[in-house]
């Protein structure tokens, strides 16, 4: 990849990718920084890295990065086996927006990160399985389970409106 097209690369996706690790990590800052370390590990690869491939890079590595830190910070927890009920929703509220993002905040790491890839940046199952390192398969339950929950918590739309 020349410099040019690593350039190229920070400005088509510096924005989606933040919004990706932001969504995750909750933080601002620590968001920036994995972005900027993901950046910086892509430099490193630069001649290997080629272009057509530097968005997928660029997820993958964030992806990690954003893992190596909820490790180092001990802030993964177990979330396989979530009781949905004691996450139910069933005030009648009307900011969608709101209750769509707390109900994603509630689900698992794994969950979190699958169904943000697939319905909000528009990934493949295909794209979704080499950034997180899942097959196809994993990819397609974990979304599945992740719309399931999504739905169980939302409950119908008119109770919401």
């Amino acid at each position: 990849m020349t410099i040019r097209e690593y350039n190229k690369s920070v400005d088509l996706f510096s924005d989606a990718v933040f919004r990706f690790v932001l969504k995750n990590a909750k933080d601002e800052d620590v968001a920036k920084d994995i972005v900027q370390e993901t950046y910086t590990k892509m430099w490193v690869k630069v001649e290997t890295v080629s272009f057509e491939k530097s968005k997928s890079y660029i997820f993958t590595t964030a992806y990690h990065t954003l893992i190596d830190y909820f490790r180092k910070n001990k802030r993964i927890v177990d979330f396989e086996n979530v009781n949905e009920i004691n996450y139910s929703h069933s005030d009648n509220y009307s900011d969608i927006g709101e209750i769509l993002t707390s109900a994603v905040d509630k689900l698992p790491e794994k969950q979190r990160t699958v169904i943000m890839l697939r319905d909000y940046e528009g990934y493949s199952y295909k794209e979704i399985a080499e950034i997180t390192d899942l097959n196809e398969s994993q990819v397609k339950v974990y979304i599945y389970r992740a719309r399931l929950f999504l739905k169980n918590y939302i409950g119908s739309i008119e109770k919401i409106l």
